[in-house]
C-alpha cells in the first residue's frame, strides 16, 4: 500500500490551525474559520482608530503642534461619554426589532458612519492646528473644537462598532465557544493595532501635515470598507423571529442589569478589571510622547512603539489561550498579569535614568504582554461568570468597565503631567519627572489590583467551602431521615 502523501500533507496543514492562531478551533462545518476571520475585520478597524488616535495623533498634537498634553488627553477621553452606555447598547441590540429580523448589522452600520464622519472632520481640525496653507488666519479655538468633536465621533462609532460585533460573533456559535469566539477577536484587535501602526510608522517617516492628512483619509475609507466585507452576509434575515420578537415585551435594561450584577463576585470582579485596566491604560497617551520627548525618538518611531506595545499583547493573549485552554484558572492569570506589568512600568522609569532606549522599549513589551495576560484572564472571568441568557450583557458590561477605566487613566495621566510640570514651585523640574511619577501611580494600582485579586481568590474559595459544607450539612438529615421512613 503506497503512502499517500498529500492525505498527510493535508492533516498537518488542518493540525496548524488550532496549534499556532489561538481559538482556531471554534470553527465549525457551519461557522468556518475563513467566515470568523472576515467578521474580525472590525476589529481591525477599532484597531487602526486606536492607533491612529492615541498613538500618532497624540505624539503630533503634544509634540510637533504644541497643544498641551491635558487638553489631548482630555480629547482622547471624550469617548468615555458613551463607555458606560456598552452595556446599554448590547442589550438594545438584543431586542432590537425590524422588518427583515436584523438586530446587530444596523447597530455596526451606525458606528461605521460615526467612525467614518470623526475621520472625515479631522483633517480641517489639523490644518487649523498647524496652520497649513490657507488655515494660517484661523482662529485656534475652532481647530481644537472640530479635532475635540473628530475624537468624539470616533470614539463612540468605535465603542459601537465593537461592542454589536463581538455580540454577533457570539450569535454565529454555540453557547460553549462564545468565550473563545471573543478571545479570536480581540486577538485581530491586536493584530489591526500592530499592523496599522506598521503602515502608518512608515507612510510617515517623512513627516509632514500633508501627509498626515492623507493617512487619516485613508483610514476613514478602509474603515467603511473593512466593516461592511465584515458585514457581508453574517447576519441571516428573519421575519419569523422579527414577528415574534414585535409580539413580546423585552425586559428593561435595569431589570437585565440588576439581575447580572446581583451575581456571587460580580461587583468584585468589575472593581479588578477597573484597577487593573486603569493601571495598564493610563500610559497610553504618554509612551510615545515619552519616548520622542526624553529619549529622542522621531514621529515614525513612536508609532512604532504601538507596535511593539500591542506585539507583547498579542503574546499575552496567545499564552493565555494556552493555559486557560488547558484549564487554567483566569483569576491566577490575572493575578499574573497585573505582577508582570509591574517591573514593566520600572524598566520605562529607568530608562530616563540612565537606562537608555533599551530599556524602554524592554519595558514596553513587558508592559504589553502583562496587560495581554490581564486582559484575557479577565475577559474569560467575566464570560464564565455570566448566565447562558446574560453573554451579552456580561461583554457589555466589561466592556463599559475596561473602556471607561481606561478613558479615566488617560485623562487623569495627561493632566497629571501638565499639572507637575507647570507647578509653580517647580520651576527647575527635570522633564522626564513628570512622566516618571505617572508611571509610579500606575504601579499602585496594579499592585491594587493584586491585592484586590488576591482577595477575590480567597473569597471564592471561602464562598466553595462553605457551600460545600452547607451542602453536606442538608445532606446529611436526608439520609438519617430516609430509614426512619422506610421503618
Amino acid at each position: 500500500m503506497m503512502f499517500d502523501y498529500r492525505d498527510f500533507a493535508l492533516r498537518r496543514l488542518a493540525s496548524l490551525g488550532p496549534r499556532y492562531l489561538p481559538f482556531a478551533d471554534v470553527a465549525t462545518d457551519a461557522v468556518p474559520l475563513s467566515r470568523l476571520l472576515r467578521l474580525s475585520l472590525f476589529q481591525v478597524t477599532v484597531g487602526m482608530a486606536v492607533v491612529l488616535l492615541v498613538g500618532t495623533l497624540n505624539r503630533v498634537m503634544i509634540v510637533e503642534l504644541n497643544v498641551p498634553a491635558s487638553l489631548v488627553a482630555v480629547m482622547l477621553a471624550l469617548p468615555l461619554v458613551f463607555a458606560p452606555l456598552r452595556a446599554l447598547i448590547g442589550h438594545k441590540s438584543d431586542v432590537h426589532v425590524s422588518a427583515l429580523g436584523l438586530r446587530r448589522v444596523p447597530f455596526i452600520w451606525k458606528g461605521t458612519l460615526y467612525q467614518f464622519g470623526g475621520f472625515a472632520i479631522m483633517p480641517f481640525a489639523l490644518l487649523v492646528l498647524s496652520g497649513y496653507g490657507e488655515a494660517v488666519d484661523a482662529p485656534r479655538w475652532i481647530g481644537l473644537s472640530s479635532a475635540a468633536l473628530a475624537f468624539l465621533l470616533v470614539g463612540a462609532g468605535a465603542h459601537m462598532v465593537q461592542t454589536v460585533g463581538l455580540a454577533l460573533a457570539t450569535d454565529l456559535v454555540d453557547e460553549e465557544s462564545q468565550p473563545n469566539v471573543v478571545g479570536l477577536m480581540y486577538v485581530m484587535l491586536l493584530v489591526g493595532m500592530v499592523l496599522s501602526a506598521l503602515v502608518f510608522g512608515a507612510l510617515l517617516e517623512n513627516y509632514s501635515p500633508g501627509r498626515l492628512i492623507q493617512v487619516i483619509q485613508g483610514a476613514a475609507v478602509v474603515t467603511v470598507a473593512l466593516n461592511l466585507l465584515a458585514m457581508w452576509k453574517q447576519e441571516a434575515r428573519d421575519r419569523v423571529r422579527a414577528q415574534q420578537m414585535a409580539k413580546t415585551r423585552p425586559l428593561p435594561f435595569r431589570h437585565a442589569w440588576g439581575d447580572f450584577i446581583k451575581g456571587p463576585g460580580k461587583l468584585w470582579l468589575l472593581v479588578v478589571i477597573a484597577l487593573g485596566t486603569f493601571g495598564f491604560g493610563a500610559a497610553d497617551v504618554l509612551l510615545e510622547p515619552y519616548g520622542g520627548q526624553i529619549l529622542g525618538f522621531s514621529v515614525a518611531d513612536t508609532t512604532k512603539l504601538t507596535a511593539l506595545l500591542a506585539g507583547g499583547t498579542l503574546i499575552g493573549f496567545g499564552v493565555a489561550s494556552r493555559l486557560l485552554g488547558a484549564g487554567g484558572s483566569p483569576e491566577k492569570l490575572g493575578l499574573l498579569g497585573a505582577m508582570i506589568g509591574i517591573p514593566g512600568f520600572a524598566a520605562i522609569i529607568a530608562s530616563s535614568l540612565g537606562g537608555g532606549p533599551l530599556w524602554f522599549l524592554a519595558g514596553t513589551v513587558i508592559t504589553g504582554l502583562g496587560a495581554g495576560l490581564f486582559g484575557h484572564a479577565m475577559l474569560t472571568a467575566t464570560m464564565r461568570s455570566a448566565a447562558r441568557n446574560q453573554i451579552g450583557l456580561a461583554l457589555g458590561a466589561w466592556g463599559a468597565v475596561q473602556a471607561t477605566s481606561a478613558g479615566l487613566g488617560v485623562a487623569a495621566a495627561g493632566i497629571a503631567r501638565d499639572l507637575i510640570l507647570n507647578a509653580p514651585s517647580q520651576t527647575s523640574i527635570s522633564a522626564h519627572t513628570p512622566y516618571n511619577i505617572v508611571f509610579m501611580v500606575e504601579i499602585v494600582f496594579l499592585i491594587l489590583a493584586c491585592g484586590a485579586l488576591l482577595y477575590l481568590l480567597v473569597g471564592g474559595k471561602t464562598a466553595q467551602r462553605s457551600r460545600k459544607n452547607s451542602v453536606e450539612g442538608s445532606a446529611a438529615p436526608d439520609l438519617q431521615a430516609k430509614p426512619v421512613e422506610a421503618s
